[in-house]
């Protein structure tokens, strides 16, 4: 997490999107299908970091169509949902 902190400190846009898919799309997916794969517990550490370094989890995925709130609903990532609509109510979305 280190290096995407210094990287979004020099100036790199948190909504940059890699193969179509925001970096907090790419979070979700990682942090929910990575619990489910190896049995862990869900953690939300990057989708946090993420939001408060002003990523919108209602934007639109180019290569899915989805939002990372949308994938997070279909992947059980609950805790990413919860952040989630905290996020929108304190933006009244």
């Amino acid at each position: 997490m280190a290096t995407l902190r210094d990287a979004l400190d020099a100036g790199a846009d948190v909504e940059e999107a890699q193969f179509g898919t925001s970096l907090l799309y790419d979070a979700v997916d990682v942090e929910g299908d990575g619990s489910l794969q190896r049995g862990t517990p869900l953690h939300v550490d990057m989708t946090a970091f993420l939001l408060a370094r002003g990523a919108d989890p209602t934007r639109r995925s180019t290569s899915t169509g989805l939002t990372a709130e949308e994938g997070a609903r279909i992947l059980g990532h609950w805790l990413a949902t919860e952040l989630f609509e905290a996020w929108k109510r304190e933006r009244n979305r």
